[in-house]
């Protein structure tokens, strides 16, 4: 027993010992490569993003979450679409922690099953509109001319509408469904992304480096993924992460007009929906997935907002 609790106290001591070595080489003024400027530069951004406790908490929360997900059989204590008409209505207690719906469902295990619908909404939409966005912005910012007029009307069209408005138009046409859902709600996010790539290329593409570049016989191609579209992502990143609440709620608001996930789905919108017959007598209908709604929602614009003063070089730290 005393072998083993040396091991670790003699462990814990070789970590701090390689931590303090580690800090001088990540703080130095002259770093030696590129990697050590790099993951100095990670260290304190790090080090500045801890010192955000609400944007931690934002993390902890979304992490939370993604465990939630992923862990969702084994925490669910119900099967979330099974009914039981005998049990409907039933408030909050130690069996059912959130009380039952009006088919004698589970809530607690409907929002914890729940969560993986909303990840799934949320990363789709993420992987196909950022890309889209980030692709037309640095295109129209690097080309300019006629190209970057017709690729900035296009976006001006799409941004003129309401975003939760454009999504029912795709999606009534579409037809209900989840991935229908997607489709519209990437559709209607990507334009904002693009006009924060095309700002961010129109700065960067007469650099001197882009020059230097550009003289060594690189083409478009090269220069905009290869050079131009990193250069954009801090901010892509920032904005991604603020457009979460977003993507929620509108997708929350499809739900809710049942042109989203189709019952017996456990949908946090679409469980609003049918419990706002009952919101006077059986509030917790309404109140506990509304309230996992707020509190993702929430999370993400906290850590948006820590990555905003992290990753934007202009923020004022």
């Amino acid at each position: 027993m005393k072998d083993t609790t040396h091991s670790q106290h003699g462990g814990v001591t070789l970590k701090l010992k390689l931590l303090f070595k580690l800090k001088p080489w990540l703080l130095s003024d002259t770093p030696q490569s590129a990697f050590q400027a790099s993951a100095g530069r990670a260290y304190l951004g790090l080090l500045d993003f801890l010192n955000n406790r609400l944007a931690v908490l934002g993390l902890l929360i979304i992490l939370a979450l993604i465990s939630v997900a992923v862990f969702a059989p084994l925490i669910a204590p119900f099967d979330p679409i099974q009914t039981d008409l005998s049990n409907r209505l039933q408030p909050l207690s130690k069996t059912h922690f959130f009380g039952t719906d009006e088919m004698g469902r589970d809530i607690f295990s409907r929002i914890v099953f729940g969560s993986r619908l909303t990840l799934y909404v949320i990363g789709l939409v993420a992987i196909i509109a950022a890309p889209v966005g980030i692709m037309v912005g640095t295109v129209s910012g690097y080309f300019g001319g006629w190209v970057d007029t017709v690729l900035m009307r296009i976006t001006d069209i799409f941004l003129a509408f309401p975003k939760l408005i454009l999504a029912l138009a795709f999606v009534a046409a579409l037809g209900p469904g989840i991935e229908n859902a997607v489709i519209a709600i990437a559709i209607t996010s990507w334009p904002p992304y693009a006009r924060i790539a095309r700002a961010e290329t129109l700065t960067i593409r007469q650099s001197d480096f882009i020059n230097a570049i550009r003289l060594q016989g690189a083409g478009p191609v090269r220069i905009i993924t290869g050079h131009v579209m990193p250069l954009c992502m801090s901010s892509l990143i920032v904005r991604v992460t603020l457009d979460m609440a977003g993507i929620i709620m509108t997708a929350a608001g499809l739900g809710f007009l049942g042109l989203g996930a189709q019952p017996p789905s456990p949908e946090w919108g679409a469980m609003t929906a049918s419990g706002r017959a009952y919101i006077l007598d059986h509030w917790w209908l309404i109140t506990m997935p509304g309230t996992a709604i707020f509190m993702v929602s929430l999370s993400f614009n906290l850590l948006g907002d820590g990555l905003r003063e992290v990753l934007d070089p202009k923020s004022e730290n």
